[in-house]
């Protein structure tokens, strides 16, 4: 079950008030006892109670006096550096609490201008909008053109980049085909003239294991071709 959420004012009634302090100061000791505990950390707690003779202090008043007196030994920047009474913890509470309302009503603003520029597109008449709604009409369609504007350039950056990058990729192949073209054709030139211009002595073996004598081309002053395909 969820804790009912508590309101921070005085309590008006006597035997509440008393009931209420006694709880609150057995949870506050407890919360200081587990501090310390679990953060290995020196703590004291010392409250004054409004029907009580003597303060109480946690862990005992000899130890509370200790600390007291270490905590004033240190140097005064250092001691108020992260000190806050209940005057200072308003007033932080206050200026948080008014710039939370200041930001409130500056989203309401803006929902207002927005709300009215979709009605005077829609076909609203603006002649009975005052000045002031004006002024923040006309900067909230500057901020809107605006905005438009900068998605349009940022579009058109990007296809002008991808443009170039397709082109360039283009470019790229078309100038290695004739490149590969010409690799080519000189591979099959220089298959062709080895075949046209073998080596001078050809040994060509017969069959049976007969041994045909070596054929100089040269020396016959006739191609190749003449070899297999005498004419004369």
């Amino acid at each position: 079950m969820a804790r009912k959420k508590v309101n921070l004012a005085w309590i008006a009634n006597d035997s509440t008030r008393r009931a209420t302090f006694k709880k609150r100061k057995k949870g506050l000791m407890k919360k200081v006892s587990e501090l310390a505990t679990l953060c290995n950390v020196k703590a004291c707690m010392i409250i004054y109670g409004p029907q009580e003779q003597q303060p109480e202090a946690w862990p005992s008043a000899q130890e509370a006096a200790r600390l007291l007196e270490r905590f004033k030994s240190m140097p005064e920047m250092e001691k108020c550096r992260k000190m806050m009474d209940q005057e200072g913890f308003l007033r932080q509470r206050a200026a948080k609490l008014q710039e939370q309302l200041r930001r409130q009503e500056r989203d309401n603003r803006e929902l207002e201008v927005s709300l009215l520029m979709h009605q005077a597109v829609a076909g609203r008449s603006l002649y009975d909008v005052n000045i002031e709604d004006a002024t923040s009409l006309a900067w909230m369609v500057d901020a809107k053109l605006k905005s438009v504007q900068d998605r349009i350039n940022q579009q058109t950056t990007q296809l002008a980049l991808r443009s170039a990058a397709e082109s360039s990729a283009t470019s790229q192949v078309t100038a290695k085909d004739p490149i590969e073209m010409a690799m080519d054709s000189l591979q099959r030139q220089n298959w062709l003239l080895d075949a046209m211009h073998p080596s001078e002595n050809v040994i060509f073996g017969g069959g049976g294991g007969e041994e045909i004598m070596p054929i100089s081309c040269v020396e016959h002053n006739s191609s190749w071709l003449d070899l297999y395909f005498p004419f004369n």
